[in-house]
Order: structure tokens, then C-alpha cells, then sequence
């Protein structure tokens, strides 16, 4: 069974603590690695290298820090492979959404490292005679990286490598869950010889490594994506320090279907909107409004795909468009909000079980008859259950979809470009997706409202949170000869 140790100022080591973790196979339900339960030490350990280190590598031209980036995902891409299987593994991902995955993430460090040569400064006019202003656009410094397990591989990629090529150094804390896909990735990082101390990797739980990084007086920026509990706990740590924090946090978003939608296409989006990764997406459709003019026709159809969904292990079934969620407690808390919406008056149209099999399984579930303060309406779901409400008229249906505590993505359904102008400019979302599934892309900007979170990640709003600016004021003497 793998073991995998910590990594700090360029060299493996072991924790302070002897206290392990399993790692679990959401498919089988079996142990496939242990790592460390590591300790608020092994977190100073790793954030003085980062100091260290951060001296020099704030330093190293821009342009050689890009190529560094772009070795890092050449070598990912070497080992494809490798990824795709330790993912399906750890997190029970589907073989294709796990080569989707890796493959974004290989584009990811490729985009980011063509940053090299595009962070600029200004020059602003002075009110004083004879003076510039110059402001500079320059490293924050450490980064502290906490990377959720929905998507362990491509998140990482966005944290490390907009950290590297802007200058910063970085400690990464994995999810205790799905921690394998960044230890074969710390693998390629020692191989490659990354000077040391620019890139650390410590292992163990949320409530001790991602507090005490947040908590640390030499983290420059935490920047966590994961739950919104989780998230109030790390801005309450960092809070001590003023710390800046990048927080990318749940979602609860609205699927807007009008009487003018194309209704096959709007079903077969939200369908793979809602199944992505078992429903474990925070930027998934949660939730539909459908007019009711076409609520039944939308029903039946939506009904039927979601029986077709193809569920399985997807190391032994390809094909499978579905996997397991992540664990017992997971499954556990979805069963639960689907009674509770029963029990309140929703009907179940299909799914609204476990599989009785191995691993953490459970049934596409549509669910129908629901109202709006509903609890499956209003709180995020994270599992492949989709609620549907009604409405009469557009503006109800904007209403409804806004009235939430999320703010992360939202879409419409329709052909009617007066609903798509009037959605864009009124629903109060980071993202709204027209006629499409719901994922972003990486020379966006991925940012939400309200409880979704602070700053955001991707393309050139997403490089500049990794950025402190410096004003210079230069005054300069005209009369020397």
C-alpha cells in the first residue's frame, strides 16, 4: 500500500506525528493509501522554506518562472495516464470527466505559463511637476493552498501554477480524501528539481493544516476552495493576521428554463451539468425553474435521461457516465435531503436511492412538486439530485433564482435573446451559462457573490489576486547638466 510523506524545502520527510490517514476508494470502499495526519509544526516547517525560497524566486525572471510552469505540465502530460487512474481512484471520477480533468489541467499550466511576459505595471501622471508615478505589480509572497477533492488535479493546477509564474512560493494541503493525485504530482516537481523550498506539500486535516496555515503570520494569501463552513473557519483564522484570503465556496445555482428554450437541449445540458461529477460541483445546476407551459413536456424528457444515466465503477466500466460520491457521509447527507423534500410534499420522479452494492453509489434522483422554501431549493446538494420548481413569468423566475445566500453560476434555457440580455444583466451571479452546461473556462475569471466567496481564479483577474501593488514616487531634478 502507497505511503506518502511530506515534502518541504525540496526533500520528502516525515511529520511530527505518527498519526496516519486512510485513503479510500469511493467505488469499492477500500484502503488505497495512508498518508500523515500532520501537525501544526510540520506546517512552520514548510512555510519557512516557502520564506526561504521566496527570496530567490521572486527574483528569477519572469520568463524563466514561465518556463518552469510549462515544465510542470509537460510532465503531467507525460504521465497522463497515471493521473487519469489515480483520480478515477481516489475520487471515483468517470474515466472521461478524469481525462477532461487532467487534460484542463495540462492546459491550465501551459496558459499560466504564458503569463511571463503579460504582467504590467502603469505610469500615472503626477500632480507635482517633475515626478513619475510608477506602480509596480509585484509577488504577494507565500501562498497557502488548500485543494478540495471534487476536482484535486485541476485545482491544484490552478493554485500552483498562477503562484509560480507570478513570483510567489506556495505550501499545498490536498484534501484528506483524494491526496495521491498531488503526491504524483509532488513526484514530478522533485524529478523536475524545482529549487527548493518554492513548492511544499503537507498532508492531513482541514481543522490543524488548513488553520494553521491560515493562521500563519507569514502566509501572504491563503486561498481555499471548499465548503462555505470551511471557508468561515479559514477567514476567522486569517483574520488574526489580516491575511488576505482567495475563497472559491459553494453554490446553489439556478437553472432558468423558458417557454422559448430549445427543451432538448436544455435537457440534455442540465442533465450533465447535474451528473458531472456525481453532482459534486460547486458550480453545477442545483436547482430548475421551468415555465409552466413547458414544465410537462421538460419533465418527461428530463425524467427519461436521467434513468438512462450509465452508473458504475469506472476503473472497471469506461463508459460509465457516472461514479460513486465521495463517501459514506456524503451519501448519507443526499439520501437525507431527498426524504426530508418528500416527506414536505415533493414528488420523487425517478432515483432517490442507494445501489445496493460496494462503494458509495447513488441513483440520479429528479425531483418534482418542489417549492421554493424547500431546504433541497435553497441548500447546496452536492450529490446528482435535481429539484424543479415552476414559474409564470420571467421576472418571477429571476426573483426566485437571486433570492439565494450563493452567488457562484446560474444559466438559461432559451432562444428568445430578449430572456438571455434581460438574464444577463439581472441575475446576480459570478457566471451565467446561455444554452450550455455549467463549467468555466480558463481564461475567464471563476468568481462568485455572497457566500460563494472572495476573488476568484483564471485568466488575468484570476493572476492578479497573486499580486501586491507598489507605488514609487519619483521626483527628479530637471536642472542637472
Amino acid at each position: 500500500m502507497k505511503f506518502h510523506k511530506l515534502y518541504m524545502n525540496g526533500e520528502y520527510t516525515d511529520s511530527d506525528s505518527t498519526e496516519t490517514i486512510d485513503v479510500i476508494n469511493p467505488s469499492t470502499e477500500e484502503t488505497i493509501s495512508r498518508i500523515y495526519s500532520g501537525t501544526k509544526e510540520d506546517v512552520d516547517k514548510a512555510v519557512q522554506a516557502a520564506v526561504e525560497a521566496q527570496k530567490k524566486w521572486e527574483k528569477t525572471t519572469s520568463i524563466e518562472r514561465g518556463k518552469w510552469v510549462k515544465q510542470l505540465g509537460e510532465k503531467i502530460a507525460e504521465n497522463r495516464e497515471l493521473f487519469i487512474l489515480a483520480l478515477v481512484e481516489e475520487q471515483g471520477k468517470s474515466y472521461r470527466l478524469a481525462e477532461a480533468e487532467v487534460d484542463t489541467a495540462i492546459d491550465y499550466f501551459a496558459y499560466m505559463s504564458e503569463w511571463a511576459r503579460r504582467i504590467e505595471g502603469e505610469i500615472v501622471p503626477s500632480d507635482r511637476p517633475n515626478e513619475n508615478i510608477l506602480i509596480y505589480r509585484k509577488p504577494i509572497g507565500v501562498i497557502g493552498g488548500i485543494v478540495p477533492w471534487n476536482f484535486p488535479v485541476f485545482i491544484l493546477a490552478r493554485k500552483v501554477a498562477t503562484a509560480l509564474v507570478t513570483g510567489c512560493t506556495i505550501v499545498l494541503k490536498p484534501s484528506q480524501q483524494t491526496p495521491n493525485t498531488a503526491a504524483l504530482f509532488t513526484k514530478l516537481v522533485h524529478e523536475a528539481g524545482l529549487p527548493k523550498g518554492v513548492y511544499n506539500y503537507v498532508t492531513g486535516k482541514g481543522s490543524t493544516i488548513g488553520k494553521a496555515l491560515a493562521s500563519h503570520p507569514c502566509i501572504a494569501m491563503i486561498t481555499m476552495t471548499g465548503s462555505v463552513e470551511a471557508g468561515v473557519k479559514v477567514m476567522e483564522a486569517a483574520a488574526q493576521n489580516i491575511t488576505k484570503v482567495n475563497l472559491e465556496l459553494g453554490g446553489k445555482a439556478p437553472a432558468i428554463v423558458t417557454k422559448h428554450a430549445n427543451l432538448d437541449l436544455a435537457v440534455e445540458k442540465i442533465k450533465e451539468s447535474r451528473i458531472t461529477n456525481a453532482g459534486q460541483a460547486c458550480t453545477n445546476a442545483e436547482r430548475v425553474y421551468v415555465h409552466e407551459d413547458v414544465k410537462d413536456e421538460f419533465i418527461e424528457k428530463l425524467t427519461t435521461a436521467m434513468k438512462e444515466t450509465s452508473l458504475g465503477n469506472p476503473l472497471q466500466k469506461k463508459e460509465a457516465e457516472m461514479g460513486p460520491l465521495i463517501s459514506e457521509e456524503r451519501l448519507k447527507e443526499v439520501d437525507g435531503m431527498v426524504n426530508e423534500a418528500v416527506n414536505s410534499g415533493a414528488l420523487l420522479q425517478t432515483g432517490g436511492n442507494r445501489l445496493d452494492e460496494s462503494g458509495f453509489f447513488y441513483e440520479p434522483t429528479l425531483i418534482t412538486n418542489a417549492t421554493h422554501d424547500m431546504d433541497i431549493m435553497k441548500q447546496e446538494i452536492f450529490g446528482p439530485v435535481l429539484p424543479i420548481a415552476t414559474f409564470q413569468t420571467l421576472d418571477e423566475a429571476i426573483d426566485l433564482a437571486n433570492d439565494s445566500e450563493y452567488g457562484l453560476s446560474s444559466s438559461i434555457y432559451t432562444e428568445n435573446v430578449h430572456e438571455v440580455m434581460r438574464a444577463a444583466n439581472e441575475l446576480k451571479y459570478g457566471e451565467t451559462f446561455v444554452n450550455r452546461e455549467n463549467f468555466e473556462a480558463i481564461q475567464g475569471y471563476h468568481a462568485g457573490m455572497r457566500k460563494s466567496g472572495l476573488g476568484g481564479a483564471d485568466g488575468k483577474h484570476g493572476v492578479e489576486d497573486f499580486l501586491a501593488t507598489h507605488v514609487v514616487y519619483m521626483e527628479y531634478n530637471d536642472n542637472q547638466q
